[in-house]
């Protein structure tokens, strides 16, 4: 049920910020690399496939969380309303698309912060030294609990908005036409998929933010529309740009960067003829990575509360920093590719599952076999559910299907990056 209290307009720009700060992270700095070898045309198309998907199953989790009592996370969710079998896999998916997720942002972040030291005081700071300071500093803050992340959040998701519209103003004169034209390889958009569900994903804290905007359902719904539209409009200038400036081929190219799992805002530096311009890129680049972090490792937080049921105070609350910090610093600097392997992993399996396939079959048991009653979030009824049922099992079987080699390898992907060495010189 509504709750007859709606929020503050100061409390719904949050959310609307918090759901947009979420998704505009990691995939902010992965979908060039990514969708560059498909080109600017296929993997826009792509996109607004995903946009609409995750946005769906999003409103999908948010009208099965309004039926359950205030503070219900997944694991109770899926725990009423799919019994022992759907608590299970919850359990195991939101811990590795989640873990997936802060890895990949931890990892990143904490080349970021070495990079910039090293550039600013001549320290010889490894990767290893900036993930520690990056999960330390940020994880305390998702410590302090979810009003202060959101208002730190809000303030973080200006500060990228106001760098991204830098980055852009300074980058249309570098767009090179030619480049968005150039490679159209339609076959090579399936690649960009599992990391494309991943670039929306956000679902994970929908049961966090159900309490923070008062269970109000149209507030509610007004964030998660808001907050992806806001999402799919950045990244579709950002795909513009990136791909109009960066060529696929070459030892800068985009290629390049998928081949080492690098972000494309470190080739920027070498390729644009602005000084500020790579800068800026950096600045932006950070801001994504900490919004997306602080959103992704709160849900994880409330997750973990709820499913070992610990109060989020006192020595409960140090368990549950270490469970957050612990594996995610582990994992961020023993694998070399972990930015965008983490990612990739995270949409092809967690994403499909846990933010698509689950909501639907939670909302279409509790729907037609339960008898819950509540306003439907999304219109079309068995129908919709349907097609949206077939796509993310769809985009499960892509991701099998990849991780095999038989759609594409790690070995084509060498293959393109040796053709960009011979075409790049």
């Amino acid at each position: 049920m509504e709750a007859d209290t709606a929020p503050s307009k100061a409390n719904i720009i949050s959310a609307i910020f918090l759901v947009g700060g979420t998704s505009i992270g990691g995939g902010m700095l992965a979908l060039p690399v990514a969708t560059g070898i498909s080109g600017f045309f296929p993997s826009t198309l792509a996109m607004i496939f995903c946009w609409v998907a995750m946005t769906c199953t999003a409103l999908l989790l948010l009208e099965a969380s309004l039926w359950m009592e205030e503070g219900a996370h997944m694991i109770t969710i899926a725990t009423k309303l799919l019994g022992l079998p759907g608590k299970a896999i919850a359990w195991f998916l939101f811990l590795f698309i989640s873990y997936c997720s802060i890895v990949a942002y931890t990892a990143a972040g904490g080349l970021q912060i070495s990079d910039a030291l090293n550039g600013l005081f001549g320290w010889q700071l490894g990767k290893v030294t900036g993930c520690i300071i990056f999960i330390l500093f940020f994880g305390f803050i998702v410590d302090l609990g979810t009003q202060l992340v959101g208002r730190i959040n809000a303030i973080l998701f200006i500060a990228m908005i106001v760098a991204y519209f830098a980055l852009v103003g300074m980058g249309i004169s570098e767009v090179k036409p030619h480049l968005l034209y150039e490679n159209m390889n339609w076959s090579y958009s399936l690649m960009a998929f599992p990391l494309l569900l991943t670039s929306f994903s956000f679902q994970t804290m929908v049961p966090s933010l159900t309490p923070y905007l008062k269970r109000h359902a149209k507030s509610l719904r007004i964030a998660i529309l808001g907050g992806t539209t806001i999402a799919l409009i950045v990244y579709l200038i950002w795909q513009w740009l990136v791909l109009g400036i960066i060529p696929v081929h070459g030892t800068t190219g985009l290629a390049m960067a998928l081949a080492k799992g690098e972000p494309a805002t470190r080739y920027l530096r070498d390729i644009v003829t602005n000084p500020y311009l790579s800068m800026i890129a950096e600045y932006f680049a950070f801001f994504a990575l900490v919004t997306s972090f602080l959103g992704m490792a709160l849900g994880l937080f409330d997750f973990l509360a709820d499913g070992l049921k610990l109060r989020r105070e006192g020595f409960h609350k140090i368990i549950l920093g270490l469970l957050v910090t612990v594996p995610t610093l582990f994992f961020a600097v023993m694998y070399e590719r972990a930015f965008l392997v983490a990612l990739e992993s995270s949409g092809g399996f967690g994403d499909s599952i846990l933010n698509g396939i689950l909501p639907i079959i939670m909302v279409w048991v509790g729907r037609y076999s339960m008898g819950m009653q509540g306003e439907r979030l999304i219109p079309g009824g068995k129908p919709v559910l349907t097609v949206l049922l077939l796509f993310f099992i769809g985009m499960l079987v892509l991701q099998i299907l990849l991780m095999l080699g038989f759609v594409f390898s790690i070995h084509d992907i060498e293959a393109i990056f040796e053709i960009t060495n011979s075409r790049g010189r």
